[in-house]
């Protein structure tokens, strides 16, 4: 179970980003957001929220090849359901979130792949190591808010994750499902 808190860790961070801000970024709503790492340890499904992360967008939607997004989330903050589980994945082996307290995305640029959905690109940094995302977007105004959503599958062992010891207990691919919402522009 302590496996659970690692991978959505590590499916979460692949959302998280740089903490460089744009000139027309507008911020994420917390409230109104969420973060989650799914994936299966000994056959059962496990999905678990990051429950602190923050970060921006700037789109214009006349020019999705010039968006721009980051997102950091605090690795730390993952919550497995359980203080001993939760604790484990802090733990060099898995997160080691006091020497790596953050995972971060960057995004630069959609393209635009049918009507309201993209594919972000963009590069996710985690323990220490970053690899190049193609990131399936989905979009939607209502209510004054802009939301950004969808499921991107990462490797934990991409990111040094778990030892090979565990590969037969978790599985090595996590996904990442997120809602991200900001205020619809103006």
């Amino acid at each position: 179970m302590r496996f659970r808190s690692v991978a959505a860790i590590l499916a979460l961070a692949s959302l998280a980003s740089a903490p460089t801000a744009f000139a027309a970024e507008r911020a994420i709503d917390a409230a109104k957001s969420s973060i989650s790492a799914e994936f299966t340890q000994m056959s059962v499904p496990v999905n678990a929220p990051f429950k602190k992360f923050s970060g921006g967008v700037d789109l214009d939607p006349a020019k999705p090849a010039e968006a721009r997004a980051h997102f950091d989330i605090d690795t730390a903050s993952f919550d497995i359901g359980d203080d001993d589980y939760n604790a484990e994945v802090r733990k060099p082996e898995w997160f080691d979130t006091a020497k790596f307290p953050k995972a971060s995305f960057v995004a630069s640029g959609l393209k635009p792949t049918t009507p309201g959905n993209f594919e972000a690109s963009g590069k996710l940094s985690l323990k220490g190591k970053t690899v190049e995302l193609k990131v399936p977007v989905t979009t939607k105004t209502e209510g004054g808010m802009t939301t950004y959503s969808g499921t991107v599958s990462i490797s934990r062992k991409a990111f040094a994750i778990g030892s090979p010891s565990w590969d037969d207990t978790v599985e090595d691919t996590v996904k990442i499902r997120f809602r991200i919402a900001v205020p619809a522009a103006g």
